[in-house]
């Protein structure tokens, strides 16, 4: 078996500023609150390699691995993988940016497989990563919203 999650939100912001802020993945750790740091290890075109480091789980452990991501900004999309899968069998993400009136929505689709002496199986994987996929795009939503407002009053003021 293997697990297989969608999930999307729609963000009240144009394209732009939800694809320029959801891809600088400098700044992962200030807009995600499961990532403690993020550190590009190499860059080639439209590719980066990078390692990304969680806060410690309930248990203390601190969960790192190497990821792949590829972002084709034509087609709206991009193309994640874990290079360092760990528990993972594979990992394989797809964001996709969909501009809509009033707003751009913004999936995710995951898919996996948990190897077999991981510490949990593919469907508790499964549920864990929708309801965190779901707390984090609502954080991303509401920080992304409220760049936008930030920058729509910035605009009204009285030159």
């Amino acid at each position: 078996m293997a697990g297989h999650t969608e999930n999307s939100i729609t963000v009240d912001a144009p394209l732009d500023l939800v694809w320029d802020i959801t891809n600088d993945i400098e700044n992962w750790p200030r807009l995600f609150t499961e990532y403690s740091s993020l550190e590009v290890l190499s860059r080639e075109g439209d590719t980066t390699a990078f390692r990304l480091t969680m806060y410690p789980d309930d248990n203390g452990k601190v969960w790192s691995w190497v990821s792949e991501r590829t972002v084709d900004r034509a087609a709206r999309t991009v193309r994640a993988r874990r290079v360092e899968t760990g528990p993972f069998a594979h990992m394989n993400i797809l964001w996709e940016y969909t501009e809509l009136p009033g707003g751009t929505q913004m999936r995710w689709t995951q898919d996996f497989a948990m190897k077999p002496d991981a510490p949990v199986d593919d469907e508790w994987m499964t549920d864990n990563i929708n309801r965190n996929s779901r707390t984090q795009m609502a954080l991303i939503r509401d920080r992304i919203e409220q760049v936008a407002r930030d920058r729509e009053n910035a605009s009204a003021l009285p030159s």
